[in-house]
């Protein structure tokens, strides 16, 4: 089992994650190198959101405690979902 965070994002998202974009990215790559993080990727066109998968739920509503994208109000809503892996991961 997988767990999905789904990030929704505001208005004018790339021009207003710069300033959060490198804690952001350095806070994925921890994740990553702990062994909680399997993968993340914002949405390309429009850049409305963003989906990051996590092997617990804890760590994926842990992340968002401290995540900067979710403090500046970038992120304007998010969830995490439960994933049935069934081939992968």
């Amino acid at each position: 089992m997988m767990y999905i965070l789904f990030y929704d994002y505001g208005e004018n998202a790339l021009e207003r994650r710069a300033p959060y974009r490198d804690e952001h990215l350095g806070l994925l790559q921890e994740s990553l190198k702990d062994g909680y993080l399997v993968m993340a990727g914002a949405y390309a066109d429009p850049l409305d959101g963003a989906a990051i998968v996590f092997r617990t739920r804890e760590a994926a509503e842990a992340f968002v405690t401290v995540d900067p994208y979710v403090s500046s109000g970038l992120v304007t809503g998010w969830r995490v979902r439960e994933w049935n892996v069934v081939v992968g991961g």
